[in-house]
């Protein structure tokens, strides 16, 4: 009773939404996804009256969730179209192509889709996903189910970035290092970009729920959810702390791993959740170190614009400690072996080094870099540490 009582409440919401958006706007992008959203809406009611009139029957129980995620969707497009709409006589529209000028060819095109997803940080992601299977499955999991996973975290993290960028693109014109991006060069129009992301979203839930579990794709979902409109939409732009909160996103694929071959979350699964937590302020905030003058030409309060340097040097040797002793925890939560125990140990104390010359140095570009290189190769190693002893398993 209560499902369709909510039920009726988003009917009335988006029926509303779109007779406002219909009579305040005349831009025709925020009208035909309001219209697509009453759309869906009413399709949505339809199968839910179908799905208590059949008792479930699965062939209107996956219409009806995959219409809701869809609604989801158009709903946050919509969102995003009537913000961007709200402030579009301030900024500059976007340029046409000049006369005698050559269009983006078809591999030009694909490239600027591909770089919306950012692929280096996927490739980081992922890093963590096979070793944490592999320790849920003390073994190696079926090579399905590793492929199906991997698939399904590239698609979310990629729909993740690619909406990120939609929403960041007059802070990724500012800033030296990201104006090269798709949108700051107008290789792809901005409706497309969020509606690539969008559907990357919604179809990396739908892959998940189909080939692994429903838990792996509402996790993975989650992620999303986070990353867009807790950290891209309010944390970023609003609070030094952005990237600590945020990066909880990015720790989510440990999460999504472990689901995936237990069909639970663990203690494990939350100590490698609680690792990538406290490895992400460090790592973030050393490049920050670097790109200050960025951030704070963007009006983006980072850490070092906001704190200064000697502030920010001093959080990240806080949180490298507190990082060690986390990575630590995984030695006994997971019946861990010498393998691991060791590699942690070395690991965390050149970390520790790291920071401490970042410390020492007074903040210095060269110091800061040196420990972003170096946090990534740390990540890498620490979590390919945990495959190998689960696969080995010396005793501790």
């Amino acid at each position: 009773l209560l499902h369709r009582a909510l039920a009726a409440v988003v009917l009335v919401l988006v029926i509303w939404t779109a007779r406002r958006v219909r009579q305040e706007l005349e831009a025709p992008l925020p009208r035909r996804l309001a219209g697509l959203a009453v759309l869906l809406v009413l399709v949505q009611v339809g199968l839910g009256a179908a799905n208590v009139w059949s008792r479930l029957s699965a062939f209107f129980v996956v219409p009806h969730l995959a219409v809701g995620a869809a609604l989801v969707g158009i709903v946050v497009w919509l969102y995003l179209a009537v913000r961007r709409e709200s402030i579009r006589v301030a900024t500059p529209g976007t340029p046409t192509l000049q006369a005698g000028s050559v269009p983006p060819s078809r591999r030009d095109t694909f490239r600027a889709y591909v770089a919306l997803t950012k692929p280096r940080i996927i490739e980081l992601l992922l890093v963590t996903t096979v070793p944490t299977m592999v320790l849920a499955q003390r073994g190696i999991p079926s090579i399905w189910l590793i492929a199906a996973v991997m698939l399904g975290g590239t698609l979310a993290a990629g729909g993740a970035n690619a909406i990120n960028m939609y929403v960041d693109r007059d802070i990724d014109e500012v800033m030296r290092r990201t104006r090269n991006r798709p949108l700051p060069r107008h290789s792809v129009s901005p409706p497309r970009a969020l509606a690539f992301g969008i559907g990357l979203s919604v179809i990396s839930f739908a892959w998940l729920w189909v080939t692994v579990n429903l838990l792996s794709a509402l996790l993975a979902s989650s992620a999303i959810a986070f990353y867009v409109f807790v950290y891209t939409l309010w944390l970023k732009r609003t609070t030094p702390q952005n990237i600590v909160i945020g990066g909880a996103a990015g720790s989510a694929p440990v999460l999504v791993a472990w689901a995936s071959v237990t069909g639970t979350v663990e203690i494990p699964a939350l100590v490698l959740f609680a690792i990538v937590f406290y490895w992400t302020p460090p790592h973030f905030w050393a490049l920050a170190l670097r790109y200050q003058g960025d951030y704070a030409a963007a009006n983006v309060p980072m850490l070092p614009v906001v704190r200064g340097d000697a502030e920010t040097a001093r959080q990240i040797l806080l949180y490298s400690l507190v990082l060690v002793a986390v990575s630590l925890l995984l030695f006994p939560a997971a019946r861990m072996g010498l393998i691991y125990l060791v590699t942690a140990v070395v690991l965390g104390v050149a970390f520790v080094w790291y920071a401490a010359r970042v410390v020492r140095d007074g903040a210095t570009g060269l110091a800061a870099i040196r420990l972003f290189r170096y946090s990534i190769g740390y990540l890498t190693l620490l979590f390919a540490a945990v495959a190998v002893d689960s696969l080995v398993r010396l005793p501790g």
